[in-house]
């Protein structure tokens, strides 16, 4: 659509010479009002590109790092046939758009290769700006020949970054899965999960061999939380994308909800609702000892993630408190303050309000 608007503007101006000379408008006047016009079509056409990649909604912390794995091999460089574009640029494309579509939350984030091993943006606080500029720095007209590709070996280099990850932790390996030098990189992925707890490797496939499609599947198979994806699908459907992100960084754990116990802007303090709704949910509690209860507090997404993570804390304490009063051993509940929560939408104030919640989960 973009391309025909541009094409008929420029027919436009070269229809009417006549008229532009009569109404004393110079070359240079000429080629600014285009540059105007081209510069009016950039803007709506960013913004369009920036709705359609507006972070995914409805959205519970599901780990708390992440970290893009690259293959850096020589076959990355090559033409990915599904787009007729290299795929190590399909790939920055899509660590951007995944980049664009994760929620605004509190959690570690970084950007390393394998074959060769290299660190592009280091673990610490996922910061979008931060892993955009780090993604612009991969390079996808190296070398083909000559680079070759040890998978297995790069994954072993990256056992220390992994290790030091904070758990839960993902990590979204993009490849074709051809493995030419070194160890299987099957039996690596193997070894990080029998050394590693809490822990998963994704896999965002651009495979076009056999052996490579092979060796990615079997990865995909090793765990079965992990989320195997075609690069190709990701690149040419949202609906896909706004999935894997949610599948990726998004719980579904089904949790008890205490309804009413939902806390005032900028507040941790019960009113009589919400004391209502604990002594009720104490009867309950006290009336199957033994089992194990976790509070997990939540904020809406105003204010800073630091300031929110410390008053989502203090919301899970104070229900914690209550129903200590109330009967129910201390000994069976922990409080875990969660930060913001996207579960509900944090552009209406009923939302916001909802947001403002505590969650429990029981064994």
């Amino acid at each position: 659509m973009a391309c025909t608007l541009c094409i008929f503007k420029l027919e436009s101006f070269a229809e009417k010479p006549y008229a532009l000379r009569n109404k004393n408008v110079s070359f240079g006047g000429l080629m600014r009002s285009f540059a105007l016009f081209l510069v009016s079509v950039t803007l709506v056409l960013g913004g369009a590109l920036s709705a359609m990649a507006a972070p995914v909604t409805n959205c519970a912390k599901k780990v708390e790092s992440f970290d893009y794995i690259v293959d850096y091999s020589g076959s990355m460089m090559m033409s990915y046939p599904k787009l007729k574009k290299v795929k190590l640029e399909v790939a920055k494309s899509l660590i951007l758009s995944i980049n664009e579509k994760i929620p605004t939350m509190s959690m570690n984030g970084g950007l390393h290769t394998v074959a060769p091993p290299s660190t592009i943006v280091p673990q610490g606080p996922w910061d979008r700006a931060a892993m955009a500029k780090g993604v612009s720095k991969l390079r996808s007209n190296l070398d083909i020949v000559g680079r070759m590709t040890p998978i297995g070996g790069g994954f072993k280099s990256q056992e220390g970054m992994i290790a030091g990850m904070k758990r839960k932790a993902a990590v979204i390996f993009f490849s074709d899965g051809d493995n030419n030098r070194g160890i299987d990189p099957v039996a690596e992925v193997q070894n990080l999960y029998q050394t590693q707890r809490d822990v998963v490797v994704h896999v965002v496939s651009f495979a076009d061999t056999k052996n490579g499609k092979a060796t990615l599947d079997r990865i995909a198979a090793l765990n079965k939380d992990c989320v195997y994806v075609d690069a190709f699908e990701l690149a040419s459907n949202e609906a896909a994308l706004n999935k894997f992100v949610q599948a990726v960084f998004c719980t579904e754990e089904e949790v008890l909800v205490l309804r009413g116990v939902n806390f005032a802007f900028d507040s941790y303090a019960l009113d009589n609702k919400a004391m209502a709704t604990l002594n009720e949910a104490a009867t309950l509690l006290k009336g199957k000892p033994g089992g194990k209860v976790t509070l997990e507090g939540w904020t809406d997404s105003i204010g800073s993630d630091a300031y929110n993570a410390k008053l989502s804390q203090r919301r899970a304490e104070s229900v914690q408190s209550y129903l200590v009063k109330q009967g129910v051993p201390a000994s069976r509940l922990s409080a875990i303050g969660k930060g913001k929560s996207f579960k509900y939408d944090n552009k209406t104030e009923e939302g916001r309000y909802m947001n403002r919640r505590t969650e429990v989960l029981t064994d």
